[in-house]
């Protein structure tokens, strides 16, 4: 088991673009979107795919369990899914010994843009680059599985 300590924030602005990173293309299902327990397949660049068990209530730590699973199975589960298909471009971003994780979202989402930063310590101090917003780690408005049942877009912001 592994847990996952996360903090979430909206992005302001385009400012983040300009960033040094890593691309990657993000295709996701829930198959399972309860209060306490998301069962998740993600496709990644087309090219491989994972199962994600995610349980705790959306917060700053829940317990996490990713195994790698074959393409095609993946490609078969996302007709299984509840609510919407999950589109996004992630940008990977090495900044002050920490990595940023900036989800621009497409489709039903378009125009919502969060950044994510995942912390080895719940306590830890995190400097904000300047294109960091409002922080919304305890908003599950913004969480993915909830997106998927109730679209956020940037109009809605």
């Amino acid at each position: 088991m592994t847990q996952e300590i996360e903090r979430k924030y909206l992005v302001t602005g385009n400012e983040w673009q300009g960033e040094t990173g890593t691309r990657i293309d993000i295709v996701q299902v829930y198959l399972a979107i309860e209060e306490s327990v998301q069962i998740r397949v993600r496709i990644i660049d087309g090219a491989r795919a994972a199962l994600t068990v995610k349980a705790g209530a959306p917060g700053l730590v829940r317990d996490e369990y990713e195994y790698a699973i074959p393409l095609a199975d993946a490609q078969a589960m996302l007709a299984l899914r509840r609510g919407s298909l999950i589109e996004k471009t992630r940008m990977v971003i090495p900044r002050d010994g920490l990595v940023w994780e900036i989800d621009a979202f497409h489709g039903v989402h378009e125009g919502l843009v969060l950044a994510e930063v995942e912390l080895n310590d719940a306590a830890h101090d995190v400097p904000l680059p300047p294109w960091v917003g409002r922080e919304v780690t305890d908003d599950a408005r913004y969480y993915n599985a909830v997106l998927a049942r109730n679209p956020i877009s940037a109009d809605d912001i």
